[in-house]
Parts: C-alpha cells; sequence; structure tokens
C-alpha cells in the first residue's frame, strides 16, 4: 500500500514536506536516498544507515539481474531480507545504463538489448522484463524503463526519446506488480518537450515522477530550469524525484521547486576516495597539511567519525591503504547528507526555508570544486 501526503508547504518557495508511507515503511520528505548498486551502501552496514537516518536506499536492477539474479533473490525473500534492510527500497529500472553503457547496447521501439559489462553474455530488457524483475526482487517503489540521450542532444533524438519512455511507460503499467510504480519524465533540455512529457505522463496518474536525463553535464541554470518546468506540470498529491540529482547547492534549489526525492553516488563515490563534505566546504583529506592536525574533519558536526578521529588518523589510513579511512569519510558524508535534509524538513515545517537556503548558500560550493579555504 503506498500512500503519499504534503504536510507543510514553504510560504515563499514551492518546497514543502511530506510523508510517504508504504506499508509499515514511513520516509520523511524531501529526502535523500543513498545509492546501492549491488544491494549495499558501499562500505556500510544496515545498522549504520538507519544510525544515521537513512530511510529508502536505491538499488540497481541492470547490476542485480546479473549477479545474483532476481529470481536468487526472490528466492531468498526478497531485497529487504537478502541484505537485511527494513527501511524502504527503490529500484531503477536498467535505463540509465543504456545511456552509460552506450558502447554495448542496442535500443529500439521494443527495449533494450545488452551485452554485458561482465562477460559479454546478450541481456534483454523491455519494458515488461525490467517490471517483472523489480517486482521479483521485492522493492517498494519500481521505476517505468526510460531512455535518454547524453548532453547536448539534438531535437529529434530528444523527441525520439520521449516518445519511448512514454510508449514504454504505457507497457509497464499493463503489468500489474505489488510494488509502486513511477514514471519518468524525459525531454532533454527542451523545456516544451519536458512540458509535453510530463503532461502525457500525468494521464497515465502515477503516484510518483521521475525527472530523469538530468546532472549529466549539462549547465546547472539549464537543470534548474528543466525541473521547474517538469514540476510545475506534475500534480501536487504526486511525488517528485530528481534522479542523480547529488550536490547539496543542486539538492536545495530543487527542493524549492518542490522535488520530494534524490540520490546519487557523490556522498559514497567521493568519501571512498578521501573528500569530505563539510558545513564550511570540502576536505580532501588525503593532503599533507593534515598529517599534524588533531581536530576533527568538521568541527561543527556530530557524527561518529567527527566525534571520534582527528584529521591527521584519517590522512593515515588514506596513506596507509586500510579499508577503515574510506568507510569513516563515507560515514560522515551520508551524515552531513542525512543531516542536510532533516534541517531542510525542519526549516520548511518552522516557515524559515529561505533562511536556511541563505544561510547554506555562504558556505557550499561545491559542484564549482572549490575548498573555501578550509584545506589550507
Amino acid at each position: 500500500m503506498f500512500n503519499f501526503r504534503v504536510i507543510k508547504k514553504d510560504p515563499a518557495t514551492q518546497a514543502r514536506t511530506g510523508l510517504i508511507r508504504i506499508g509499515h515503511r514511513l520516509v520523511r520528505t524531501p529526502t535523500f536516498m543513498p545509492v546501492a548498486t549491488q544491494a549495499t551502501v558501499k562500505t556500510m552496514t544496515p545498522a549504520d544507515l538507519r544510525e544515521i537516518g537513512v530511510e529508502m536506499i536505491v538499488c540497481n536492477t541492470y547490476h542485480l539481474m546479473q549477479r545474483p539474479g532476481a529470481d536468487r533473490v526472490k528466492q531468498l525473500g526478497g531485497l529487504h531480507r537478502f541484505m537485511r534492510w527494513d527501511g524502504a527500497i527503490l529500484t531503477d529500472s536498467g535505463g540509465f545504463q543504456a545511456y552509460s553503457l552506450g558502447d554495448l547496447r542496442q535500443v529500439n521501439d521494443e527495449g533494450l538489448a545488452f551485452a554485458s559489462h561482465l562477460d559479454g553474455t546478450r541481456i534483454r530488457l523491455t519494458p515488461e522484463i525490467a517490471i517483472k524483475t523489480q517486482d521479483d526482487l521485492g522493492t517498494d517503489i519500481a521505476m517505468c524503463l526510460d531512455f535518454f540521450t547524453g548532453y547536448p542532444s539534438p531535437l529529434m533524438d530528444a523527441r525520439r526519446a520521449v516518445e519511448r519512455t512514454i510508449a514504454w511507460a504505457r507497457r509497464s503499467q499493463m503489468v500489474g506488480i505489488t510494488p509502486a510504480l513511477f514514471g519518468i519524465v524525459q525531454g532533454a533540455t527542451y523545456p516544451d518537450l519536458r512540458r509535453e512529457c510530463a503532461e502525457r505522463l500525468r494521464e497515465m496518474d502515477f503516484p510518483g515522477y521521475g525527472i530523469g536525463g538530468l546532472m549529466i553535464g549539462e549547465p546547472p541554470e539549464m537543470a534548474r530550469e528543466m525541473v521547474g518546468t517538469v514540476t510545475a506540470a506534475i500534480p501536487t498529491g504526486r511525488v517528485r524525484y530528481l534522479m542523480g540529482g547529488g550536490y547539496p547547492e543542486d539538492i536545495i534549489e530543487a527542493v524549492s521547486q518542490g522535488v520530494d526525492l534524490f540520490d546519487c553516488v557523490l556522498p559514497t563515490r567521493n568519501g571512498r576516495t578521501g573528500m569530505a563534505f563539510t558545513g564550511q566546504g570540502k576536505v580532501i583529506i588525503k593532503g599533507g597539511r593534515f598529517g599534524a592536525d588533531e581536530s576533527p574533519l568538521d568541527r561543527t558536526c556530530p557524527c561518529y567519525t567527527c566525534r571520534n578521529f582527528s584529521r591527521a588518523y584519517l590522512r593515515h589510513l588514506f596513506n596507509v591503504g586500510e579499508a577503515l579511512g574510506p568507510r569513516l569519510v563515507t560515514h560522515h558524508n551520508l551524515f552531513f547528507y542525512m543531516n542536510l535534509m532533516s534541517r531542510i524538513r525542519q526549516s520548511i515545517r518552522a516557515g524559515k526555508f529561505k533562511y536556511l537556503v541563505k544561510e547554506l548558500g555562504k558556505h557550499f560550493d561545491f559542484r564549482k570544486n572549490r575548498n573555501l579555504g578550509l584545506d589550507k
């Protein structure tokens, strides 16, 4: 049973806070979903995730249908039991792999065909197969199979992708599955095409809509325009999900436009390479200047990493190749993201979201890859 309700709207923007109920599972929105590509958030245990406030994660259909296989996961009781995660799970459809593995796939109106990135085995993925696979995995929210082109995209290619995405969404709805099914809005960087796609999908009355095909290299201001165009066309009572939206400043901007869900590999991938998100900017902990620094990673952060370990120790762990280093920085980064979402929800409920935006705007400049002086 899926239900979403908006609890409070910000008076100055389109930001809102709400509650998703999926059976006995509750997800407070806006929220960020860590990526668990292979049925695990890299370096983190389910207990770690719960401790820092994670309520929903994203798993990858394309990868799990190959290893260990959707039938095996189903045999073992579904993803929740398999990975010992009692929170909510959203699975993507495999459509992103049609973009990221472009050299290994073929596409036509019927669906996608891949040469496996593992061993070259032929993999067929149609809307029906994608939905049935997600149902077998035992997800809570399944995504329709979609298709999009890179940036920049010729108008004719973007139009063809939209038509396929809409046709595949209709076929996906006909399968009939237990999880809630979300449609995905495409249209590249063409506002009229985005609006048309959203309006045509709206007629199918999905409980939620992904905003796909963004965050792939287009200018941030262009992404903002597309997000605003789509959210304006999606009914208020439906979930809005910015797929791949992950920089803190992008999240804040999208929340102000009415987006509810986010996911991205940034906090975990960057954590494994030694880059930390902090309230004052980014820290590259492997820098030699931290060799004797006894201060915490982020002086304002109460996470486990910052309460217990110095920058000097974290740098040492990375320097000697110990697995604990990536784990601790990943833990901190995910805590940073979950704390950010909590502050956003609180500010919306208090009618003070615009003040939080102003406060965070002084420090958040992660996209431009600037250090803001913190690691000097």
